[in-house]
Parts: C-alpha cells; structure tokens; sequence
C-alpha cells in the first residue's frame, strides 16, 4: 500500500510505504457510527440506562484503526481499558459508581521532592488526582457516582486521567531518580534507522536555522519578526515530522509557550530564549533523542476543533508577509512564513480533514529528501533537478479531494493557479489553494 493508501484506506498499486505516523493525534476525525453511537449514548444516559450508555460510549471512543480501546460486558459491569501513549487506563463501571486508573511511575522511596510536586499537580486537575497504590507506586484516579457520570463528564475526565498520565512519566521520571517506568509494552521502537534519519534531521534543520539567524544577512535586532518565523516554522515542523516523545517534545512545546505567553519580554528578547532552547537541544545527548523516537497508540487528541474559517483567517494574516522577504532576498525566512502557518496550525488546532491532508502533504513536497531517507516512495520532487513533479503533485491533490468528497462535496482545488516557478512561488500558490476552498459539509 502506498502513502495514500495508509492516509486513506484505499488500495492502489503504488509501492508499499513504511509504517510511519505523523504529527500529533487527534480524536476528532471520527466514523459516523460513532458519532451515532455518542448520540445514543447521551440518550440512554438521559433514560437513566446507564450500562447501556456506557456501551455506546466506549463504541464512540474506540478508534479501530488505534485498536485504542476494550471493553467487556459481564453481568451487570463494564470493565474496560483505554490506551494513551505508553499508558493504560483500566477501569470498571457497575451500577453505582465509574473508577479509572492510570500507574504512572514506580518508586522506590517516598521522596519529599516528587510527593510535594505531586500535590502541586493536584490543584491543576479538575476531575481526578495523584495517589499511591497498595504498592506505593504513583498513579491517576478517576471515580464519580454513576448518577453523575454522564458521556461529557466521562470523556474529559478520561482525558485528564490519559494525558496526564502519559505527559508527566517521562518529565516525573527524568527529574526523579528513584521513579522508573511502569510496563512499557505499549510502547512500539522505531527502527534503528528510522531514529537515525529523524534524529540527523532535527540536529541539521536546528543547526540550519541558528547558523541563518547568526550569519545569515536579515539583521536579528531590527527584523525580530522574521527570526521568530525561522524558530517558530523549526519548532513545529520538527515536533510534526518527528513526533517525539519526552525531552524533545517537552522542549518543543515550551517553546511554543514561551513565545506566546503575554508578558513583559519583547520578541527579540524572546526570540534569545528560543534559540538557546535550541542550543541546548543540540547539545543534549544522542540517546536523549533516540530512547523519546518510538510509536505509540491513542485514545485522546489535545487540539482544539475548528473550522476552516479559521486557516483562511489564520493565512490572511501571515502569507502576505512573505512578499517582503523575497523580494529583498531573504528566502529561508520567506520559506518559513507558510511553513509557520502550516506546522501553527496543525500543533494547535484539529483542523478540517482536508486541510490536515494538505497541509501533511506541503510537508511532503517541501522535505521530499527526508521522507525519501524514511523510505517514502512517492517522490513529489526532483532531487536532483530541484524542480517540482507537477503531475504527480496534482494527482495526490486528486487522490485527498477523492477520499473526502463524500463528506465535502464542495471540494475543489484549483490546481491550475499552483505555480511550480521556485519553492517560495510554489508555498505561495499552495497555501493560497487551501485558503480557497469551500468546505461547506454534506447535510
């Protein structure tokens, strides 16, 4: 099966494709069965048949290409089990009350440093806490009266108790000694070369950029804005087109915070403390990189649904920027403003089916070499030549219009406005496409 294949799950001829996932989850694309299986499952709730509502919502939650979540039926209990990342939730549910469980970590010794961390912990969470087990090992508990466990409470205290989970073990683990990992079974490790390319990718784009940024000729103190595209276009691409896991991805998403976050600091100011989280990355050690490099499965997405109002929004408000820097010369910052828009937003938003696969698709054209190094078939460039294989460009467009036209019948990308006359044109063009669309959805 080919890349599109996966994407898709449609059969072609195309060559087979590594099994290799990019970006982050997200639970949003779901079938229609499940959406109805929600709807039934807020009824039956309503109608005070709250096994039955249960069922119908773990048949929502259950992602069958994840194989994400189990659930049995046996005699008046539901036990079931979720998977988030390297964690499982178990969990029963009978007629008075829903209990769920994450375990965490396993300790040797009951530090003050990581008990009184838990407890600060504690006051973030809105639906469950930090214990201890009978083992003393710390995990995550959920439980509520069943009178009170209605679908929307159940899934976002599910939710909590996950992500939660699967965040804080690596960080809890890597700042405390006497904490190891708890069953890692769950976790599947990618291929030594398949660590080997991502790890040379993130090490050569973060060396790329900081070497721009020092010699390149866009003054950093007086064009604040067009380095914070360079860092910020990095940050994204990398956590997209890696998807780490631990340090890396912990650093990736404290970039992103302290650029955002509004306080006194400028952006040169920011910009500084950007480029030293980077600096600092590069000099890490490799087996940091390469023990966070594995795959796992999901069961809750952390991006917020929008719709496609908000990309064309979010387009109209940064490619413009481009003109400048082209036209006076600065092509990696104006190479770096759609690849900004493109990795913004699919890091913080799940955004409609078809920008998700244009926009994974810019990023196969733009770094047609790394995916080539990954084992990717389908070329969309020619490497050598550097120029751009048009049809082939036009016929995956096709092949993303095909596969969600049932749901959006109004998609139609004009590909006869793409121009393939240099990288910049070509990102221009493209983001301009996906600015274009009507995604009106069928009634």
């Amino acid at each position: 099966m080919g890349f599109f294949d996966k994407f898709f799950g449609v059969e072609t001829e195309s060559k087979p494709q590594p099994e290799i996932g990019f970006g982050r989850y997200s639970d949003s694309y779901k079938t229609k069965a499940q959406y109805a299986a929600w709807d039934k499952s807020l009824d039956l709730f309503e109608k005070k048949e709250y096994l039955a509502s249960f069922e119908s919502f773990f048949t929502y939650l259950r992602d069958v290409k994840e194989n994400n979540v189990n659930f049995s039926v046996d005699k008046g209990t539901i036990n079931f089990e979720l998977i988030q990342g390297s964690k499982k939730i178990v969990g029963v549910a009978d007629r008075k009350k829903v209990k769920a469980e994450a375990k965490v970590a396993i300790t040797e010794d009951l530090n003050l440093g990581f008990m009184r961390r838990l407890m600060e912990e504690n006051f973030k969470m809105r639906y469950s806490c930090f214990a201890l087990d009978k083992e003393n090992d710390i995990t995550i508990v959920f439980d509520t009266n069943i009178l009170d466990a209605s679908p929307y409470k159940l899934y976002y205290a599910l939710k909590e108790v996950a992500t939660k989970a699967d965040k804080l073990d690596d960080l809890l683990i890597d700042e405390f000694e006497v904490l190891h990992h708890t069953d890692e079974s769950l976790i599947k490790h990618s291929s030594p070369a398949e660590k080997e390319v991502k790890y040379q990718f993130v090490i050569q784009e973060i060396k790329s950029v900081l070497d721009e940024i020092e010699n390149g000729k866009l003054s950093a103190s007086q064009y604040p804005g067009g380095i914070a595209y360079l860092l910020l276009d990095l940050s994204y691409k990398l956590d997209y087109l890696t998807v780490p896991e631990g340090m890396l991805m912990e650093t990736l998403e404290r970039i992103h915070r302290l650029y955002f976050t509004k306080d006194t600091r400028t952006n040169l100011q920011k910009n500084i403390l950007l480029q030293k989280e980077f600096q600092h990355l590069i000099e890490q050690p490799k087996e940091d990189f390469l023990k966070g490099m594995y795959q796992v499965k999901t069961s809750f997405g952390i991006t917020k649904p929008v719709t496609h109002d908000r990309v064309v929004s979010f387009i109209d408000g940064e490619l413009h920027q481009m003109d400048w820097y082209r036209n006076n010369g600065h092509h990696k910052v104006a190479m770096a403003i759609p690849g900004y828009i493109v990795g913004y937003c699919i890091f913080n938003y799940a955004v409609p089916k078809p920008d998700k696969d244009l926009f994974h698709l810019y990023y196969r054209i733009i770094y047609g070499d790394y995916f080539e190094q990954l084992g990717f078939m389908d070329s969309f460039v020619d490497l050598k030549k550097q120029t751009f294989k048009a049809k082939e460009i036009k016929r995956a467009i096709k092949e993303i219009v095909a596969a969600n036209k049932e749901t959006y019948p109004k998609l139609a990308p004009n590909t006869n406005r793409l121009s393939f006359d240099g990288q910049s044109k070509f990102a221009q063009s493209y983001l301009m496409m996906i600015r274009n669309l009507d995604l009106t959805k069928a009634e």
